[in-house]
């Protein structure tokens, strides 16, 4: 446990807890019709990028060279566009429960794609970990409620969210080095900058479409809560997980969004915990735990970078 890194877990549970707390969210706000999933996106990217310029204005100022710009084009495409455009999309057309069960899969992509990609070894606590916490989330989203929100096309939304973890998954792996060269901050006003100039190009449209007259506070409200929340707030904590976390185990939080849901459905009088929740998020949790206490194996390519970085130091 010498490598445990409290900040970073603490940012991936923070951050969790308000994506699983977004879905309903998201949902309800989009359920009257005024806000549709792609105007929703685009408050999202837009509202974000607005939010992160204003910040740097407080923060120092850092120097970000073309080619490193154009990385962090790549990085919100992926990691903004592809995820956020993908989610919301998806949770239009499907129901937050079945959403809910398909993002349990991205722990999964990410260990197989840092195996990939990152030469980051599949040990069997890293297995187990994920095993748990995946047998945990599911037993949580199966055994709740029937959800009343349900889908107009659920295969179709099923499949964009399940796009959305993909994306999600290839960006931790791909930036994983890369975003500890600049600071939050800086890394956010450009990667949602290039998210914005794509999503305002798409939607341009739905800007002039929409009837403003009809949002209600409830509207307003829940779209305030995706921006301010489950973006802006959410990535600045993503961001200072995955600058202290291996890819893996960032992913591994993921697994927390049931539990919040369960939560959520629970104050609402639409479910209650039993035994059996109980013990979903202990196996949860215990998956989150060995995943921590897991040793990356001495991989050639790894042990030659961490020896140079000694040595520079």
């Amino acid at each position: 446990m010498k490598d445990f890194k409290p900040k970073g877990h603490l940012a991936m549970l923070g951050a969790n807890i308000t994506w699983g707390m977004m879905a309903p969210i998201a949902k309800i706000t989009m359920a009257s019709g005024v806000i549709s999933p792609l105007l929703m996106t685009n408050f999202r990217i837009v509202g974000a990028m607005i939010l992160f310029w204003i910040a740097s204005m407080f923060t120092p100022k850092e120097y970000v060279p073309l080619g490193d710009r154009l990385r962090l084009a790549g990085a919100g495409m992926l990691g903004i566009v592809c995820n956020q455009g993908s989610y919301i999309f998806g949770i239009g057309f499907t129901s937050p429960g079945e959403a809910s069960i398909i993002t349990t899969t991205m722990p999964l992509w990410v260990m197989l794609l840092a195996a990939m990609i990152l030469k980051e070894p599949i040990t069997w606590k890293k297995a187990g970990g994920i095993a748990l916490g995946a047998s945990g989330a599911l037993l949580l989203v199966l055994g709740s409620s029937a959800s009343a929100m349900k889908g107009d096309n659920p295969m179709l939304g099923d499949m964009l969210v399940l796009t959305a973890q993909l994306s999600y998954a290839l960006y931790l792996t791909f930036y994983k080095n890369f975003i500890k060269k600049y600071s939050v901050f800086t890394l956010m006003k450009w990667m949602f900058t290039y998210a914005a100039i794509v999503a305002i190009i798409v939607s341009g449209r739905e800007w002039f479409s929409t009837d403003w007259g009809l949002m209600s506070a409830k509207e307003i409200t829940g779209v305030a809560y995706v921006v301010i929340v489950a973006t802006f707030l959410a990535y600045i904590l993503t961001m200072i997980g995955q600058k202290n976390l291996r890819p893996t185990l960032v992913g591994m939080y993921n697994y927390v969004q049931p539990i919040i849901a369960s939560i959520i459905g629970v104050s609402l009088g639409l479910d209650r915990f039993t035994p059996a929740k109980v013990f979903a998020v202990a196996l949860i949790f215990s998956g989150v735990y060995l995943v921590t206490i897991s040793k990356a194996a001495k991989h050639p390519a790894v042990a030659a970078e961490r020896k140079d970085l000694e040595s520079a130091k």
